[in-house]
């Protein structure tokens, strides 16, 4: 029996654990599942310390293959399904990957990316596999379906997109792989104590679950004895219906998808009844501050904020009521955390001064960038005080307020886009000069990228030229990450050594928008 899964099972294996849009599990099935993934991974020479790369919509199967690595000291690879073949391969080939479970609504870019990557076992579900993929539902019933022996914790390493060049896989040491597979249930268990998770009851999650809090909402709900319903996608008015017709008592949300609820007309607000909601846990992005106190006043004080990244995972968390009382904070630093306000001299600042946010985990823990020493050197101020980037100051009932992100990043619907990757691509179009990308205002989205070209010689400015430079890049990466928009200018401002004065062309974008983030 899958270890962690042992107490769901004595208390109600009939009980349904994971539903999507094409179905549901139960318990007693879903240990049977991932007992037989586990054995199968075995039999392809998966072990302690391997990836397993996982292209998936919310399914069903992508838990079970995130549990069976979960108790066979691997790591899962969750890859974002945007992604164009060329990234995915990236990432299968950087992550040293040596299986791949895919589903099948993304066949072609699976078996494009994967075509000579040296991998062990290829599988694929929802669908006819094409060459080279084993059916994930043969795959299962060809395993024995008993107890694996010497099962052992894996881990999760997600793949962020980095301020220069390709993203990077983030490998955290709060679980150790290859340790006993309690430690990863400890850790989960803890995790969602501090966060104030509530313990079974109904769990939605409608955001990608390729990215980490949506992810981590999944896991810790499940780890928690809940009912995790995935869906594929969100919209405003379904997330309502499935609120009501399921009597859901926790969910996941970002910024964007409160924008979307709110403009919902009233009629439709007031059509189904949300009281079943006991918690709603929203991350990614900033949420502005009226948006935030229209849905605690739909909603009721059910909101919760996390802020953290991948990297670190969360660092601060704040209740509705602590919202309202100060509102636009992000709240006060968990007790697993500490907090260094730094200034530009390096120098510790102290409250109600601004400066770079660190922080410190009490526990000891820390991460790394996979193959990028050097970007890991980056975000640390000395080993184990890691920033993601953003400048903030604590005021004095302890609470922590962010001011401007230091770094060169967009958050866009609640998804991290590094402009700096963008930049790679099309710079290499035979009509870009030079190039800068970075976020400007979006009311639904936040933020949205917008890129500033100078054009090579013998190339005019024209909305056709716009839209080549938008299909190329189109063509290179996932569409999210395409600019939205792209203005021209006779010459980038840039200082005598080559230094890019990116502000210079983002403010003006922003004046009118009355915020920096």
């Amino acid at each position: 029996m899958a270890e962690n899964l042992l107490p769901r099972i004595e208390e109600h294996p009939d009980r349904v654990a994971m539903t999507d849009d094409h179905g549901s599990t139960t318990w007693a099935d879903a240990n049977d599942r991932v007992n037989r993934l586990i054995h199968a991974f075995r039999d392809a020479g998966i072990g302690t310390g391997d990836r397993v790369a996982i292209l998936s919509n919310n399914r069903r199967e992508m838990f079970e293959a995130v549990n069976a690595a979960g108790h066979s000291g691997t790591y899962s690879v969750p890859m974002n399904w945007h992604f164009a073949a060329e990234e995915i391969r990236y990432v299968l080939e950087d992550s040293g990957s040596v299986a791949l479970v895919a589903d099948h609504e993304f066949a072609d870019a699976a078996a494009e990316a994967s075509a000579g990557v040296d991998l062990r076992l290829r599988t694929m579900f929802g669908g006819e596999p094409p060459d080279g993929f084993v059916e994930y539902e043969e795959l299962l019933a060809s395993a024995p379906g008993g107890e694996p022996a010497d099962q052992s914790s894996g881990s999760t390493m997600f793949y962020t997109s980095g301020t220069t060049g390709r993203p990077k896989g983030v490998k955290s040491s709060l679980i150790p792989v290859g340790s006993p597979a309690s430690t990863l249930q400890f850790v989960l268990e803890a995790f969602g104590g501090i966060l104030r998770f509530p313990k079974g009851g109904d769990c939605l999650v409608m955001a990608p679950a390729y990215h980490s809090g949506p992810f981590a909402t999944a896991i810790v709900a499940a780890a928690l004895g809940s009912t995790v319903h995935l869906r594929r996608k969100f919209d405003p008015e379904d997330m309502l219906r499935v609120i009501e017709e399921l009597r859901i008592t926790s969910a996941y949300a970002v910024p964007t998808h409160f924008v979307r609820l709110l403009r919902l007309p009233d009629e439709i607000k007031q059509k189904y009844d949300v009281s079943s909601l006991g918690y709603v846990l929203h991350t990614a992005a900033p949420c502005p501050p009226e948006v935030k106190k229209a849905m605690i006043e739909w909603w009721g004080p059910v909101i919760f904020e996390g802020y953290g990244a991948t990297e670190g995972g969360f660092v601060t968390f704040v209740s509705s009521q602590e919202y309202l009382d100060k509102p636009g904070t992000i709240g006060t630093v968990l007790p697993t955390h500490e907090l260094l306000v730094v200034g530009e001299d390096g120098e510790h600042l102290g409250t109600g001064e601004v400066g770079q946010l660190y922080f410190r985990s009490v526990m000891g823990t820390d991460f790394e960038y996979h193959n990028a020493p050097e970007k890991t050197e980056e975000a640390h101020l000395e080993p184990g005080v890691f920033t993601f980037g953003d400048v903030g100051y604590v005021d004095d009932d302890g609470f922590v307020f962010l001011s401007d992100r230091k770094i060169d990043m967009i958050i866009s619907g609640g998804v991290n886009i590094y402009p700096a990757e963008i930049e790679s691509v099309l710079v290499t179009h035979p009509a870009v000069a030079d190039v800068a990308v970075f976020g400007v205002p979006n009311e639904e989205f936040g933020e949205e990228v917008k890129a500033v070209v100078e054009l090579a010689e013998g190339t005019e400015p024209s909305d056709e030229t716009a839209a080549e430079i938008q299909r190329f890049c189109r063509e290179h990466m996932a569409g999210y990450k395409v600019p939205r928009s792209v203005d021209f200018v006779d010459v980038l401002p840039r200082t005598p050594t080559g230094k890019l004065l990116k502000r210079t062309l983002r403010d003006p974008y922003w004046e009118a928008a009355g915020r920096a983030i």
